[in-house]
């Protein structure tokens, strides 16, 4: 076994170069194709998820495998090889297995103990098979690392030990809230409907919330998921809108839940500051915004996404001039950028850095502003935003939290959904995966940790030494047939030599020479495959052919037809 294994995850690298490096389903397809194209591997394939980046190869060389695998993820990740190679990290034969089976058990997720990683390598192993990339080696060990994970989660607690992402960022939000008691009664949109975001829906409806909406760019599976929800006995509403509703539900919702496969962002600063400051100049809760008038909760119909004219008086917010902040929200809703456009993503946003004209208390101080200060506001704001992608905003969101929340928003995309800037805006609380990483870091351990480990060294010992065993087994054939040639030889001769025998008496002295020849090889293949199933036992193999003076064609010939049909879990040196 020469499996290896290149990669980078949350623990080896910040989440803007796993967001960078992040892989789209072509291009997933195009680095298998490309490594199989590699000299040094046989078969590969990847496992790519929010939190990782990793290529599994059968390699013949290790260091041409790892300039090679680190190359071509370089190469289609789009990140350039001397920015990716500081956080990429290699694992090689057993520690490549012992990785690969911590990371199906959870041990090596960002929440330990979630689930979801399971879906996901049985993801890697189907999409390898798919494209005839996996070979024996790779659907051995993935199918394994499956089992393994199985067994992790059914003999031990390590459940209590984390949960699924979802459920980790909800309590997030909740912010020592009950999740149950916090998502009561509340209306969620869920934008995507893939499998974190099925999950997400499903969570959802479990706590407790009272409608979801699902956005989707293919309506078909939005229907289909909101159908499922409808249908799974939790009372939950569920309704499908196409993407371009997003922005109108978000005026009306108090929770948005976003995994989706775009490669830009879903949601921008701007519109969620266009859905609060509309919900805000109306007076309405986010559960009043979907019920003024005669309309239903059942979306007959939406409200407007900015105030009526007539409605100037509910724009005083906070003692902020009506005529400044109706012209912010205007900005917001149609894109535009006015020389003021920094203070529409910075109401009451963190107290950064000295310098800025207008102060820390944005919403108080915006009236009366001249435009002049203004403009540095805004400036001064982008230069503030800028900073807060790179800084970690641990400062920024405590601030944000103490108002009260008008709009949650969990963001499970990488790259990311959800513009990063929206927790400078007032009622806006934002969870993503960069937060996640920070808030799980400091979570406990659970005392069945160790127990799983201790799981996974002993599915790494089995693993080793079965398929170190599996490797002597096409040399184990190539002797059994060998002999059997042999006897089918001696045999002839002998019918040659007395033709006077009956078919009874022919048949009992081949017998009896075959019950020979197995007696004689049983022992020394037997006893070779375990010697092989123990470290540094390949060499056995070697020992056996040269003793035996076997045909190399023969046993490569075995090797193929092994290798034709990784499915086959028989030993074809199973005789004895």
């Amino acid at each position: 076994m020469s499996l290896l294994v290149v990669g980078l995850s949350h623990r080896s690298a910040p989440v803007s170069v796993l967001e960078r490096a992040s892989l789209s389903a072509d291009a997933k397809v195009k680095l298998l194709h490309d490594t199989l194209a590699a000299e040094p591997a046989t078969e590969a394939t990847v496992l790519a998820t929010c939190n990782r980046i990793e290529l599994y190869a059968d390699v013949d060389k290790f260091h041409a495998g790892v300039a090679e695998l680190s190359t071509l993820l370089a190469q289609h990740s789009g990140v350039a090889l001397e920015e990716l190679t500081p956080y990429l990290y290699v694992h090689y034969e057993d520690r490549a297995v012992h990785h690969l089976f911590s990371v199906a058990c959870g041990l090596d997720s960002m929440v330990v103990g979630e689930g979801q990683i399971l879906g996901q390598i049985k993801d890697a192993l189907a999409l390898g098979q798919e494209l005839h990339t996996a070979g024996r080696l790779i659907n051995d060990l993935f199918q394994q690392a499956l089992r393994v994970g199985k067994r992790a989660h059914s003999e031990t607690g390590i459940d209590r030990a984390g949960q699924s992402l979802v459920t980790f960022g909800l309590e997030q939000l909740a912010v020592g809230t009950p999740v149950v008691e916090w998502a009561a009664g509340k209306r969620a949109l869920v934008i995507g409907a893939g499998s974190m975001s099925s999950l997400a829906a499903a969570t959802l409806a479990r706590v407790g919330v009272a409608e979801i909406v699902v956005a989707n760019r293919t309506a078909d599976r939005a229907e289909r998921l909101a159908e499922i929800l409808v249908a799974s006995g939790t009372g939950v509403s569920a309704v499908a809108v196409p993407m371009a509703r997003v922005a109108d539900e978000l005026t009306r919702v108090d929770l948005v839940v976003s995994c989706t496969g775009a490669t830009g962002l879903v949601l921008t600063a701007d519109d969620v500051l266009a859905a609060v400051s509309w919900g805000a100049a109306a007076g309405l809760a986010p559960a009043e915004r979907g019920e003024a008038g005669a309309e239903p909760q059942a979306h007959q119909g939406l409200r407007p996404r900015t105030p009526a004219p007539q409605s100037q008086a509910g724009l005083q917010l906070a003692g902020q001039d009506a005529d400044v902040l109706a012209r912010l929200v205007a900005a917001a809703r149609d894109g535009g950028r006015l020389a003021d456009a920094g203070a529409v993503r910075t109401i009451a946003g963190a107290v950064e850095p000295d310098g800025c004209p207008v102060g820390p208390d944005g919403r108080a101080a915006l009236t009366g502003v001249d435009a002049n200060s203004l403009e540095l506001h805004g400036t001064w704001a982008d230069q503030g935003e800028a900073a807060a992608q790179r800084q970690p905003r641990k400062g920024a969101r405590s601030l944000v939290d103490v108002a009260p929340v008008r709009l949650a928003l969990l963001d499970l995309a990488m790259p990311r959904d959800i513009d990063a800037a929206v927790h400078r805006i007032p009622g806006v609380r934002l969870v993503d995966i960069e937060s996640l990483a920070e808030a799980s870091a400091d979570a406990p351990m659970a005392a069945d940790v160790d127990a799983v480990r201790g799981i996974v060294a002993q599915e790494v010992a089995a693993f080793g030494a079965a398929q170190r065993a599996a490797h002597i087994t096409p040399t184990v054939v190539a002797l059994r047939a060998m002999a059997a040639e042999v006897v089918a030889m001696e045999v002839a001769r002998l019918d040659g030599r007395v033709p006077d025998l009956d078919e009874r008496q022919r048949a009992e002295v081949t017998q009896t020479v075959r019950r020979v020849v197995d007696k004689l090889l049983h022992a020394p293949t037997v006893r070779v495959k375990q010697l092989a199933s123990e470290p540094g036992g390949a060499g056995y193999a070697e020992a056996l052919r040269e003793l035996f003076d076997l045909d190399p064609q023969t046993v490569a010939s075995v090797s193929r037809a092994d290798a034709a049909d990784p499915m086959n879990d028989d030993d074809p040196g199973r005789a004895s």
